[in-house]
């Protein structure tokens, strides 16, 4: 399998996604962010000097989002009709859990939006509280669900 960004010469470029289909496309990341349980105590009781850590976070992970041409190279600027971020506590990891779903219909896939969504959010959840935990770690930041298009279904296993 070859990769699509680039050219028979070996320099990177755009997809030309001009000839592709318009389909109804959507695409689910996750990932999260581990921390102490004091941090994450701060968090789930709303004790950050910053404020609402999980609302400012999701924002910025919509914001993100819709940011991601600007930020990833090679993406196509999409009309993103759909941003939607959960951000949940999970006392076990601790720490915050993390889901971005983006929708949009058009000719290429929405995958680097959720994961930019995810990231995004996951760096916001840091910065707003790493004045009492420089030690928290973002990880398992994927793909999850990715759905239309000529590759059709994906399904994380």
């Amino acid at each position: 399998m070859a990769l699509t960004h680039f050219d028979s010469k070996g320099d990177a470029h755009m997809v030309d996604v001009s000839d592709k289909e318009i389909t109804d496309r959507i695409a689910v990341a996750q990932g999260h962010v581990s921390m102490q349980r004091e941090t994450f105590d701060i968090i789930s009781e709303g004790r950050a000097k910053k404020g609402d850590v999980l609302g400012v976070a999701r924002l910025a992970g919509i914001m993100g989002a819709k940011k991601t041409p600007d930020l990833i190279p090679l993406c196509h600027p999409l009309p993103v009709t759909k941003v939607a971020v959960e951000l949940t506590l999970d006392p076990d990891l601790p720490g915050v859990q993390i889901e971005a779903t983006v929708r949009t219909t058009g000719q290429t896939g929405v995958e680097m939006e959720a994961l930019t969504a995810v990231s995004t959010a996951a760096l916001t959840v840091y910065d707003m509280t790493k004045a009492v935990d420089k030690s928290m770690q973002i990880g398992g930041i994927r793909v999850i669900l990715k759905d239309g298009g000529k590759s059709g279904r994906y399904e994380a296993q």
